[in-house]
C-alpha cells in the first residue's frame, strides 16, 4: 500500500487573503506546493488530501486540484473552527482556527493508511520526500512507530530575518526525545543561534535537527489526537487564543510512553516566502533547480 501526503492548506485563506499564496514562483507558474506534490509523486506516495476551508472550496477545486488529477487521485476535508467533539461548542468570539493538530484530525475518515503530513506553503526538496517515502512504505500495518523529518537547522534559515523552528532532541537511538518551538532563530555573528526566555541568544551546531512539519504517522494517531483533543479542550476552552499543535500531541505520546518517533536526516534545503523579500531568492532557488535539472520546467 503506498504511503497518503496530506496538506494542511486550511490557513491559506486566513494569511493573505483569498489563495495569494498559492503565487507562481516557478518558470511557468508553480507553487511551492507543486513542487512539493512533484517530489511526492516520485517519492512513491499514491493519494493526496488537503484539508482547506469550505468557504474556498471552488475556488481550490478549479485551481489546485484539477492540475493533479490526471497524476495522483485527490480528496478534499474541510476545518472548521465548530468541528468539535461531542459536548462541546466553540466558545463565543473564538475566530481562530484550533491548530495543527485540529487539520491533522479532519483526515480520520478518508486516510487508512501511512501518510505524512506537510505544510502547504513549504519548500521540502525532493531528498525529503524520498526519505519520508521510503519510511512510510515500511510501515504499513504498524502501530505507535512514527517519524518525522529532521532538517539541519543550518538548511532552514531565511535571509531576512530570524525564523521560528521545533529544535528536537534525539537519543542515541535517533528517536525524538523533544522538540521545542523556538520563535526566534538566526546566525549572529556566524553560528545558528535561538533566543530563550530570558532573551539571550544560544548558539547551537549547524546540524542540530529542527522540525518543519513534515510527520511521518500510522492511522491509529487518529485516536489519540481525538482523545487528546477533550482534554486540550477541557483546559483551553475559554483561551481564544491555544492552538492544537502536532509538537503538543507528539511530545504527550513520547512522554507516556506510548509511541516513539524516528528523526530521519534529511540534506534538502528548505526554503519559504517567511517575509515579502524571500520571494525574489526562492524563484532563484528553484530557477537554479531546475537549471540543474532536478525539476522539468513546467510539472504538471
Amino acid at each position: 500500500m503506498k504511503p497518503t501526503l496530506f496538506v494542511l492548506a486550511a490557513g491559506m485563506g486566513s494569511r493573505y487573503g483569498g489563495l495569494k499564496q498559492l503565487d507562481g514562483l516557478g518558470p511557468n507558474g508553480e507553487t511551492i506546493m507543486d513542487y512539493s506534490i512533484f517530489d511526492a509523486i516520485r517519492g512513491g506516495f499514491g493519494k493526496l488530501v488537503f484539508v482547506i476551508r469550505k468557504d474556498f472550496e471552488n475556488d481550490f477545486r478549479n485551481k489546485i486540484i484539477s492540475k493533479y488529477e490526471n497524476h495522483i487521485p485527490v480528496e478534499l476535508v474541510f476545518q472548521s473552527i465548530d468541528d468539535l467533539p461531542a459536548g462541546f461548542t466553540c466558545p463565543e468570539g473564538r475566530t481562530k482556527p484550533w491548530g495543527t493538530n485540529h487539520a491533522v484530525l479532519m483526515g480520520k475518515d478518508v486516510i487508512k493508511e501511512p501518510f505524512a503530513v506537510i505544510n502547504a506553503d513549504d519548500f521540502y526538496g525532493r531528498d525529503s520526500f524520498a526519505v519520508l517515502g521510503k519510511a512510510l512504505s515500511e510501515m504499513d500495518g504498524k502501530k505507535n512507530d512514527y517519524c518525522m523529518v529532521g532538517y539541519r537547522v543550518g538548511n532552514t534559515l531565511s535571509e531576512s530575518g530570524s525564523v521560528a523552528r521545533g529544535i528536537c532532541g534525539t537519543n542515541e537511538g535517533g528517536y525524538l526525545t523533544t522538540v521545542v518551538e523556538r520563535t526566534e532563530i538566526m546566525r549572529v555573528n556566524g553560528p545558528v543561534c535561538y533566543k530563550d526566555e530570558k532573551g539571550e541568544w544560544v548558539a547551537i551546531e549547524d546540524n542540530t535537527p529542527v522540525s518543519m512539519n513534515m510527520w511521518g504517522f500510522t492511522p491509529d494517531y487518529f485516536k489519540y489526537s481525538e482523545d487528546y483533543f477533550v482534554e486540550f479542550l477541557k483546559e483551553n476552552r475559554e483561551n481564544l487564543k491555544a492552538e492544537y499543535y502536532i509538537p503538543l500531541m507528539v511530545n504527550k505520546l513520547i512522554n507516556d510512553g506510548t509511541a516513539r518517533v524516528k528523526v530521519l536526516d534529511t540534506t534538502a534545503k528548505w526554503f519559504g516566502v517567511t517575509y515579502a523579500a524571500d520571494r525574489q531568492s526562492v524563484v532563484d532557488k528553484i530557477q537554479a533547480l531546475v537549471d540543474a535539472g532536478e525539476y522539468p520546467a513546467k510539472l504538471f
